[in-house]
């Protein structure tokens, strides 16, 4: 039975149609363009463009270099097109707050209930006391 139950899922994999998922032309697309640039103390820029219409670039910065807190900030933009057809855009930035994108095509949360957005208010107007603990 067991036997039976592989032998069906392999002859599914076999036969899947996986054409919408693999798109061979976009693994041989030509780089158009490309552009790099790094300095010494981290700083670096970079852009590139390929044949099947993907663009990006981005500029890495690094924020107080010389103390212990040193962090790397990155600032870009991707565009592309979907494999539905539909345009996709955004930009980006990445740093110690982690990556941050911004697109039309992300989505939103919905708006914070007004209860909630006072009672948050609330808490913040009257925070908890303090206890002392003594040993």
């Amino acid at each position: 039975m067991k036997f039976l139950v592989v032998l069906a899922v392999a002859v599914a994999c076999a036969a899947a149609d996986v054409s919408h998922i693999v798109r061979s032309d976009e693994s041989q697309a030509p780089i158009v363009r490309s552009d790099y640039e790094m300095q010494p103390e981290g700083h670096f820029q970079y852009a590139y463009e390929t044949g099947n219409g993907i663009v990006s670039q981005a500029e890495g910065v690094v924020k107080n270099p010389a103390s212990e807190n040193a962090a790397l900030e990155v600032k870009g933009t991707v565009r592309y097109t979907a494999p539905d057809g539909t345009p996709i855009s955004y930009e980006y930035v990445a740093n110690e707050n982690g990556f941050q994108p911004i697109g039309s095509h992300l989505p939103v949360p919905p708006p914070i209930p007004e209860q909630i957005l006072r009672g948050l208010q609330y808490i913040a107007d009257h925070p908890a006391p303090v206890v002392k603990k003594t040993v």
